[in-house]
């Protein structure tokens, strides 16, 4: 069975995002940021306007004033009353289906903020025209700058513009959140939602059968004896007899009771990492009634290497598999490694990048490597690229000596390549258009050729490849060596005058590199370490 998938997602005003327009890919996308970026309030959204639900309830009864994009509504209480006043703020979150299933053209229309002809469905939040008058009150009454929820109306509806009471059958979604995992606390909704679409109606229907027989007949043999005793000592309180019995109403339905198990063991006593796995092959499964798209949140939490390299083969597994939808947010370099580097979307400040254009074997390459931490070369703000330790000790002393502040404190992230090409991670950097400065030794090679091997990736100011003379030195011992009094580099290495200074530096690069980042003494910088520190502290 085809599934349409969601094709497009925009939102406007929704808690970090003032407005997002993005096209997420059709299979596998791997969410990643910072912490507070917006990973997971993208997936909130995603799930909202689905199923119409946050949290298990409606939207319209979760409604909080800290929904709405914070800076419009400050910039709204601000300018009330002035003549540069602002309509109140709004939310609306659109999402635009492709056309892979017949059975969603029934959500078909025009009606979306970019009047496109296409299904999909939308969630409005706007303030209700039928408490106009209450609104104005509660402005003109000095209030707080928190907006007044209980005046606003929440619409749900697809693009044909009708009304949705209850999610679309055809947009079955689930809801895995690793994070907020209990291990005493039996099943959270998204839970049971997803056990309860493996039950056709027939097998439900018997299953609330044989519930009300169950209890049923502890009321009428188990507390028969008990509403006898209790009849008799309650004559003198009451001329009818009072008794017990079991609840038969609705909020004590099976579905209410049931839990799940794993291995006869209740499901909310299982471990938090099983529970994460368990959720996420309920939600991911063959079965009929199974969901189109999947929402899963930080796979990674609770899980020992080996559970999460299993689980992560598993999502993989189903995804490729399968016609599932999946959106994954992650603070994991495994994660993003294995699942793969095309299907990244960064995050950053309400706004989002793709790495769609990665070249096949780059994103092979990291996905064998998959221990590299990738996520620090995604989320850096300023990366300098280098092939091993000392080389990243000595940049540290370098941008210590120009700036007086630790590379770390300036938001510069030193890399080490530990092996790795340097295009690899260029062509990472190329394609989120980030600022990064590579920093390798010549080896002896012409430095104009290694530099045209890996042109196309870099950019004057911004990508840089530099290397040192090979006049003074293949490697950065000798580069230091060049530029720096034998004398003073004596001492700061504490080396006695018998000691060859080339070869102990080369044998013990990191000793060397850890010796020059503790001393006081003033040391000269090679010219390409220094135009390195220049172009990163810019």
């Amino acid at each position: 069975m085809a599934t349409s998938t969601i094709k497009r997602i925009v939102i406007d005003g929704y808690r970090k995002f003032d407005h997002l327009d993005i096209e997420p890919t059709a299979r596998m996308n791997i969410l990643v940021g910072d912490n507070e970026s917006g990973k997971s309030t993208l997936t909130e959204a995603i799930y909202l306007a689905l199923s119409g639900k946050i949290n298990g309830r409606s939207a319209s009864e979760e409604l909080n004033p800290f929904w709405f994009h914070r800076p419009r509504v400050l910039e709204y209480f601000e300018k009330h009353g002035s003549p540069q006043a602002i309509a109140a703020p709004q939310i609306f979150i659109e999402l635009h289906l492709g056309d892979g299933d017949d059975n969603v053209h029934q959500l078909r229309g025009v009606h979306n903020s970019l009047k496109l002809d296409c299904p999909g469905v939308r969630l409005l939040i706007e303030p209700n025209e039928d408490f106009e008058q209450e609104f104005a009150a509660y402005m003109m009454d000095r209030p707080p700058r928190v907006l007044p929820v209980e005046f606003y109306r929440v619409e749900w509806r697809d693009f044909s513009d009708r009304v949705l009471t209850a999610r679309p059958k055809e947009l079955a979604v689930s809801f895995i959140d690793s994070r907020t995992i209990r291990s005493t606390s039996g099943v959270d909704y998204h839970t049971r939602e997803m056990l309860s679409g493996h039950l056709d109606p027939k097998e439900r229907a018997v299953i609330s059968l044989a519930h009300r027989r169950a209890k049923q007949d502890i009321t009428d043999n188990h507390l028969a004896g008990i509403n006898d005793r209790i009849a008799q000592g309650s004559r003198s309180l009451h001329d009818r007899p009072l008794g017990l019995q079991m609840d038969q109403s609705a909020r004590t339905s099976w579905e209410v009771g049931i839990v799940p198990q794993v291995d006869d063991i209740p499901f909310g006593m299982a471990g938090q990492g099983q529970q994460a796995a368990v959720k996420v092959s309920l939600a991911m499964s063959r079965t009929s009634g199974r969901s189109r798209y999947v929402l899963i949140e930080e796979p990674e939490n609770h899980l020992s290497h080996t559970s999460l390299t299993k689980l992560v083969d598993r999502i993989e597994q189903f995804t490729s598999d399968g016609d599932q939808q999946t959106f994954i947010t992650t603070h994991s370099s495994f994660v993003l490694n294995r699942l793969g580097l095309d299907k990244l979307l960064l995050i950053h400040d309400g706004q989002t990048a793709k790495l769609t254009a990665l070249d096949p074997r780059t994103v092979a390459y990291f996905r064998k490597l998959s221990g590299y931490d990738t996520l620090r070369l995604v989320l850096a703000q300023k990366v300098a690229l280098v092939e091993g330790p000392s080389d990243d000790i000595v940049l540290q002393r370098a941008v210590r000596d120009a700036t007086g502040k630790d590379p770390i404190d300036l938001g510069i992230d030193i890399i080490s390549m530990q092996g790795l090409a340097f295009r690899r991670a260029l062509e990472v950097c190329a394609a989120l258009d980030r600022s990064a400065i590579a920093i390798r030794d010549n080896d002896g090679k012409d430095r104009a050729n290694l530099r045209a091997k890996l042109q196309k990736l870099l950019a004057d100011g911004r990508r840089e490849l530099l290397m040192g003379d090979p006049a003074c030195g293949k490697t950065l011992e000798p580069q230091l060596i060049a530029v720096n009094d034998e004398a003073t580099l004596r001492r700061v290495l504490g080396l006695p005058d018998d000691t060859e200074l080339n070869k102990w530096m080369t044998n013990g690069k990191t000793e060397a590199a850890l010796r020059i980042l503790d001393s006081d003494e003033s040391i000269v910088m090679p010219d390409y370490i220094n135009q390195a520190v220049k172009l990163l502290v810019s």
